[in-house]
């Protein structure tokens, strides 16, 4: 019988600079995953809450006094012979002058620029929550009342939605394609990214992102579009997941955990499922099924980007 993985508790801090600049340190040459970068923070130890690991841990790093603030995310990631939990918090505030007190390297990086590091696979989800919308808007079809269906859409980009997915599977191929039009100029003029279900040509073409159906993933060879224009995933399992990640999409959205209303009885993870996957890659995930903003906190907890939803983020 395989003996249980070692289970780790780090905590680490988003240091900002004046300028909005994020702080990242290189882990040094005789640890392990040596010469990626990381935020800074450290193992939670036996007795120590987590604002007092991460205070403690930043001094003797870093030589700085911080204010602990809000939880951004926790992130489960396996390692080989061990089990990870990142919890990253931020850091409102930070007084001295951080200098890498172990011998690590450290720098500043500008927030658009933090995707080009390498870091750990715990890591790179947490570029994610920083720079990637926590709410994932799928659009219901457009049915019969295409007017009253773009109203409640500018409605929920006026009301903060950043990102959409435009489904329009319904509609012939020349009327999904003029709505599309249409909806990629709304998304612009609201800043909000637009990714097109499954059509990767008609993406391609209008500058926009695209969402892969899970029947699409096996059957690509690399990312079906340039950097630039978001790439992402509908996944279900394990081998899925890692197919997302080997095309490059930068982002996943993975499910069901709860049972919907539009798939009653169907087979849902959990939030237990959702980590076991979860930990096996290294990508930004949406959780999705059965879920609303007020589960947010509850999906930042599990690891995920945030929560993709059609009833629960479109205005009634």
């Amino acid at each position: 019988m395989d003996s249980p993985l070692r289970s780790i508790h780090v905590v680490a801090g988003v240091i900002t600079d004046p300028r909005g600049r994020v702080l990242l340190a290189r882990r040094g040459e005789d640890s392990d995953l040596a010469g990626l970068w990381e935020f800074p923070g450290g193992k939670r130890e036996p007795g120590e809450t987590s604002e007092e690991a991460l205070i403690r841990e930043l001094q003797e790093e870093l030589g700085i006094d911080v204010e602990v603030g809000e939880a951004l995310i926790e992130v489960p990631q396996e390692y080989p012979g061990k089990r990870l939990r990142l919890e990253v918090r931020a850091i409102p505030s930070w007084t001295g002058t951080p200098r890498g007190r172990e011998g690590q390297a450290l720098t500043w990086v500008a927030p658009d620029r933090l995707a080009r590091y390498s870091m750990p696979s715990a890591d790179v989800p947490v570029v994610g929550a920083l720079r990637q919308p926590d709410r994932y808007l799928v659009t219901p079809e457009p049915g019969s009342d295409p007017a009253t269906w773009r109203r409640s859409l500018q409605r929920a980009l006026e009301a903060g939605i950043g990102r959409v997915q435009l489904r329009a599977r319904g509609l012939p191929a020349d009327a999904a394609a003029a709505l599309a039009r249409v909806v990629a100029d709304d998304c612009r003029q609201a800043g909000a990214g637009l990714l097109l279900n499954r059509d990767i040509a008609l993406a391609a073409e209008l500058g926009t992102g695209v969402q892969l159906g899970s029947e699409q993933l096996a059957g690509l060879r690399g990312r079906p579009l340039p950097a630039g224009q978001p790439v992402g995933a509908s996944c279900h399992d394990l081998d899925e997941l890692r197919q997302a990640q080997a095309l490059g999409c930068d982002f996943a959205v993975l499910g069901p955990v709860h049972e919907t209303a539009t798939h009653p009885g169907a087979a849902t993870l959990g939030w237990d499922g959702f980590v076991a996957l979860r930990e096996q890659v290294a990508l930004p995930i949406y959780a999705i099924g059965g879920l609303a903003p007020a589960d947010l906190p509850t999906a930042r907890r599990h690891g995920a980007q945030g929560i993709a939803a059609i009833r629960s983020l479109w205005p009634s």
